[in-house]
């Protein structure tokens, strides 16, 4: 029988090794630098920065975000192909999760999400820049027990929610443009706040102090009690919404 693995402290395990290393975008058009030779990765980095081939990351925060998400996705499924016991794979790129894990050393299917915050530009940086979302409150999170477009099952038949959380200092003078990231593993009612990420949008928002993140001390004790407070939350329902409510129904009804 496979021996059971806690996935949170089998991620916990894998990020400490992790390093973030995409060091620019790759651009064609350059000063001639051929032929190069390089003996190691920094000396092809600085020849290719130096020809004009390697431009900055973005600087704007979904667009970094992204980046630092997919590479980090990239690491965990070669990862998890190497023969860890466990099987992941990708979500779509707007759906719930970013990596769906299973395997019989889970016992079930386990729900991944990677969320991407910048430090706050204070001297202190105690903070996150803006609140992180961790579920879109009118769709899969208040219907459960429905399959939503973008979901490889309802809500409710994952046996865990996990976040990984990656804070960051922005450095913009670095190409990287990333500095000092911290990874945080958390189940996401552990890191929920009682408010939402976004004035205009139907988002459950998390804590924003990275200390209450580290520790997962949010504003709930339970998930029970975070459940409850966020299933009766009054989120608007657009029309948009309704109608794949509506389709959502239908399909599970058969």
């Amino acid at each position: 029988m496979a021996e059971h693995v806690d996935l949170a402290d089998w991620l916990r395990g894998q990020l400490a090794k992790y390093r973030f290393e995409v060091a620019g975008i790759f651009h064609r058009e350059g000063r001639p630098i051929w032929p190069l030779a390089a003996n190691d990765a920094l000396s092809l980095e600085r020849q290719l920065t130096e020809g004009g081939y390697l431009l900055p990351l973005p600087k704007e925060p979904a667009a970094l975000a992204n980046v630092l998400e997919v590479a980090l996705v990239d690491h965990l499924l070669r990862v998890v192909a190497e023969d860890s016991g466990l099987e992941a794979r990708r979500g779509t790129e707007r759906g719930y999760p970013d990596i769906e894990f299973s395997g019989a050393r889970l016992g079930g299917y386990h729900a991944v999400d990677v969320k991407v915050a910048r430090r706050a530009k204070t001297r202190d940086r105690l903070r996150t820049n803006s609140r992180i979302t961790l579920y879109t409150g009118n769709t899969y999170f208040r219907f459960p027990d429905l399959l939503w477009p973008g979901t490889f099952r309802p809500f409710e038949e994952y046996a865990r929610h996990l976040d990984i959380i990656v804070i960051y200092t922005l450095n913009e003078q670095s190409a990287a443009r990333v500095e000092d990231p911290e990874m945080i593993v958390q189940d996401a009612w552990r890191v929920a706040s009682k408010q939402r990420s976004s004035t205009t949008r139907e988002y459950i928002g998390a804590v924003d102090l990275v200390s209450q993140l580290r520790e997962g001390k949010g504003d709930f004790q339970s998930a029970e009690e975070f459940y409850a407070y966020w299933r009766k939350y009054h989120f608007t329902l657009s029309r948009q919404v309704e109608k794949e409510l509506d389709k959502a129904r239908r399909k599970t009804q058969g």
